[in-house]
This record gives C-alpha cells, sequence and structure tokens, in this order.
C-alpha cells in the first residue's frame, strides 16, 4: 500500500477508528456539499454503493496520481424502507421504533478510487433488536443522541448492549466500515494496477 496516499475522505469518527485499527497510515480530506441523492428507482441494496461512488467522483478531479481516496456511505434498510440520519428526536424514535422486535439490513457501499481506476462494492448485515421499550428508546436518544448515524443507533453503543440478540454478517459494517472486506479489496486493487 506504500504505492498509494490514502485519503479517508469521511469525517466519521468510527470510520476513522476502524481504518486505524488496519495500522495504514492515511489523511482525512472532505469535499463539502456532494450531492448524496439517488434515482427513486433504485433497488435499496444498491443505494449504498451508489452514494459512495458519487462521492468518489467528486474526489477524482481533485486527487494527485498517487493518491488513493477511500469513500463509504452506510444505510439502514427495514420492509425496503430506508432509514439514514435522523433529522431529530421524533425521526429518531420513529426508527428505533420500526427497528423494534425486528430484523433489518445495514449496507455500507465502499469506493476505493485513483486517477486512472476504481472499484466498488458493498457489505450487508443483518441485524436482530429485541423487542425495546418506550422507556429504553428515550434513554437512548436522550443519552447518545444518535442523530450522525444511519437508522439512529450505534451498535458499539448502550443501545446494542440491551438492544441486539442476532447478528449474521460483519459488526465492523454495522459501525458504518467493513474493515475486513476493505483490506482485502485495498490489497487486492493495489496488486492489479
Amino acid at each position: 500500500m506504500k504505492t498509494y496516499k490514502i485519503i479517508l475522505a469521511s469525517n466519521s469518527p468510527r470510520r476513522k477508528e476502524l481504518l486505524r485499527g488496519l495500522d495504514i497510515e492515511f489523511t482525512v480530506k472532505v469535499v463539502p456539499g456532494i450531492d448524496e441523492s439517488y434515482p427513486d428507482t433504485l433497488p435499496t441494496a444498491e443505494i449504498a454503493q451508489f452514494i459512495a461512488s458519487k462521492k468518489a467522483d467528486a474526489y477524482r478531479k481533485v486527487i494527485a496520481t498517487d493518491e488513493l481516496v477511500i469513500t463509504a456511505d452506510t444505510i439502514v434498510i427495514c420492509d425496503d424502507h430506508v432509514l439514514g440520519k435522523p433529522c431529530d428526536a421524533e425521526d429518531a424514535r420513529m426508527m428505533l421504533r420500526m427497528l423494534s422486535g425486528r430484523t433489518h439490513q445495514v449496507v455500507t457501499g465502499v469506493c476505493l478510487t485513483t486517477k486512472t481506476a476504481q472499484r466498488q462494492f458493498s457489505v450487508s448485515t443483518d441485524v436482530t433488536f429485541d423487542n425495546l421499550s418506550d422507556d429504553e428508546i428515550e434513554h437512548y436518544i436522550t443519552h447518545y443522541k444518535p442523530f450522525d448515524k444511519a437508522g439512529a443507533y450505534g451498535i458499539q453503543e448502550w443501545i446494542g448492549y440491551i438492544g441486539v440478540t442476532r447478528l449474521e454478517g460483519s459488526y465492523f459494517n454495522v459501525m458504518g466500515f467493513p474493515v475486513q472486506r476493505v483490506y482485502r479489496e485495498l490489497n487486492d486493487f493495489i496488486a492489479h494496477m
């Protein structure tokens, strides 16, 4: 990986922490104002990868030939409804009530981009929540303020400790960055450049 300067295009503290855990040197650069909209006709399972790719396109014009940018986007899908970041406490309550006692999918789309090449992939994890009481939901929203998290929760926080009963797939993907897959894809991508 020493061939490229790795750039993480995210301000997410969780993505920074997880990428740091791979012992890869990287810098953080964020281009503001990237349009994260997607076509209404796009299948929900493809939305995260589509947005990660849109983010990558914004960087292609500004990166040097020796730089590799990692963009990512995470969404929560419940009954084919996309749950993004809640806009306020009421929105967070609605999302957590929807997830309570059910299984949903967390999908993270990732895009690896250089000046001349690009690789995209997504990772999906099934997460099952126990039934959450209104008091538990209220406690979580009041104390953890999950307004920067897709689906209004962080699995690594209190709600994950008391609520998640089953997980199929990558735990780190649910945190917002499937580091094992990112590591494998980065190595393969660079090896074939």
